[in-house]
């Protein structure tokens, strides 16, 4: 240990999960998998190494830290890891003849971070696991509080340099995924280090759910800043307590204002009561919402969308229809459905709501459903993206859904 290097904290006696909240007011967010590492001591675990996500959810890259075994970088596809990540549960896996292996989701929430490596000479039991997973909840929660004010995971996270619209889009961003008993909220987004003008945000207030889907004309950093204050405006007028149309007519009025009249952005706003399922939406020049129930796409009632925000001319109409129990709402930009194949065959809305469809039947989990369309969208294209792409999957859920908890 060099003079520069971290001081490695060390469990005291007792339980490491306490022992690790006791100690994480004090961490330095880079000795955060020392810590991890030296509270799986405690239970048996001779080597620990967390592992992040890349920004384009492909790869699994391992947080360094003093005393951490060295790791080299994980594909999700294909991999043990990538299972962990990939379908939200513990997978085991041997080392070697003297090694077992397992393989935890970081998860805050339902939002997936990453994975944990644990390794134990013996078999760890029941109750190990058990303590395997409060720990790695813990650590999970503890990366997201660091990196709130520090670079350490956020520069682990990137395989490639940021634009500087992309850095600013990600800053804007909720979490990918949200999740309660009675909805599931993802998003997923391309070109992930090149993103410009696409962006989502969403909230969830008692028993409404907000959503808000964007895409600003142009591209790169005009574009990014135009996001910014349209969504920076959103969430000022939701905030607020406005209703729908007059969140619209605010956004619009800033991008007038701010921006000029060769300015603009498509967009639908969307709220959802979760008591009745009464869904109400403004589609701003957008592609329109596309409903899944079952494996039926179920077309919302006709609705002439209004002009783009920075355009309007005037307080826009709301449209409305109820969900059933179960339904999934797609909102989404064109640049998923008008993604072309080298020959020209548009993605189209067919192909995205028969995709949607299959993840279901399957029992694949919305988040997962998400990183693999855009990896589809992606695939039709040949890797070439024409446009910015994104998309925010809305699941009202019964509560006989696959459950995405350990």
């Amino acid at each position: 240990m060099t003079r520069d290097d971290p001081p490695q904290p060390q469990p005291s006696p007792g339980d490491p999960l306490r022992w690790l909240l006791n100690a994480s007011h004090l961490l330095a967010p880079d000795a955060l998998a020392t810590a991890v590492a030296a509270a799986a001591r405690t239970v048996g675990a001779q080597e620990t190494v967390l592992y992040l996500a890349d920004y384009e959810r492909r790869t699994l890259l391992p947080v360094p830290g003093s005393g951490v075994p060295e790791r080299q970088e994980i594909a999700i596809e294909g991999t043990l890891a990538g299972r962990a990540f990939r379908r939200f549960e513990i997978v085991r896996g041997r080392a070697g003849e003297d090694t077992h292996r397992l393989w935890l989701p970081l998860l805050d929430g339902v939002e997936r971070l990453g994975v944990a490596e644990f390794s134990f000479r013996d078999p760890p039991n029941d109750s190990v696991r058990d303590e395997l997973r409060a720990l790695v909840s813990l650590a999970a929660e503890l990366i997201v509080v660091n990196d709130a004010y520090s670079d350490v995971f956020a520069r682990l996270r990137r395989r490639k340099t940021l634009s500087l619209a992309a850095e600013l889009q990600w800053d804007l961003l909720p979490p990918l995924t949200f999740g309660t008993e009675r909805l599931v909220i993802t998003g997923g987004l391309e070109p992930a280090y090149d993103i410009g003008g696409d962006s989502f945000d969403y909230a969830v207030t008692g028993d409404r759910a907000d959503l808000l889907v964007i895409d600003s004309v142009g591209h790169g950093l005009p574009a990014a800043v135009l996001a910014a204050v349209a969504i920076g405006t959103y969430r000022h007028a939701r905030r607020n307590g406005l209703d729908l149309p007059d969140i619209a007519v605010e956004i619009d009025a800033a991008i007038a204002t701010q921006f000029g009249e060769s300015s603009f952005a498509t967009a639908v706003l969307a709220r959802l009561d979760l008591a009745t399922g009464r869904l109400r939406w403004i589609n701003a020049g957008h592609p329109q919402p596309l409903i899944l129930r079952g494996s039926s796409l179920v077309q919302p009632p006709p609705c002439p969308p209004s002009r783009p925000l920075g355009l309007q001319e005037g307080r826009p109409a709301c449209c409305e229809m109820r969900l059933q129990p179960g339904d999934r709402l797609l909102l989404y930009t064109d640049g998923i459905t008008e993604a072309r194949s080298p020959d020209g065959e548009f993605f189209g809305e067919r192909r995205l709501a028969d995709f949607i469809s299959a993840a279901v039947a399957a029992g694949e989990a919305a988040p997962e459903t998400v990183r693999r369309l855009i990896r589809h969208v992606l695939s039709h294209q040949a890797d070439q993206l024409q446009d910015d792409a994104s998309i925010v999957v809305l699941e009202w859920r019964t509560g006989d859904e696959r459950t995405m908890q350990l």
